[in-house]
């Protein structure tokens, strides 16, 4: 696929993708025209990226993990080293306490929708008092 399309499929601007392969995230293949050809697997490695970054991961932690995502697994244990360990720590820890934040928020605002919609089901059959 081109590089429209693989914007398109992941509601990328072509400006990153184009920044990803220039990063070795990514890479396109040169169709005899010159432009941009792209395996369908980039359409999870895009969103795979851009959910890492949406995490706060920097772009040489995510290249030097994406292999560890991939299946099968392709594991790159040389290139680990004490500093890299200690980011990844740091980002799962901190993933860890945004997804005990982001569930908490979500259960308060599904029992306030609920509360909401028990109130306005009750006011249509005429049971509560509304002000």
């Amino acid at each position: 696929m081109r590089i429209g399309e693989l914007s398109e499929r992941t509601a990328t601007p072509r400006r990153l993708l184009r920044y990803y392969e220039e990063q070795g995230l990514i890479a396109a293949e040169r169709a005899p025209n010159g432009y941009r050809e792209y395996d369908d697997r980039f359409v999870d490695r895009v969103l795979q990226i851009r959910g890492l970054l949406d995490a706060g991961l920097p772009t040489r932690i995510i290249k030097q993990i994406l292999p560890c995502l991939d299946t099968p697994r392709t594991l790159y244990f040389p290139d680990a080293t004490p500093e890299m360990l200690a980011t990844l720590r740091r980002e799962r820890d901190r993933m860890t306490e945004r997804i005990r934040c982001l569930t908490r928020n979500r259960d308060a605002i599904g029992a306030y929708l609920d509360a909401v919609l028990d109130y306005q089901k009750a006011g249509e059959n005429g049971t509560t008092d509304r002000p």
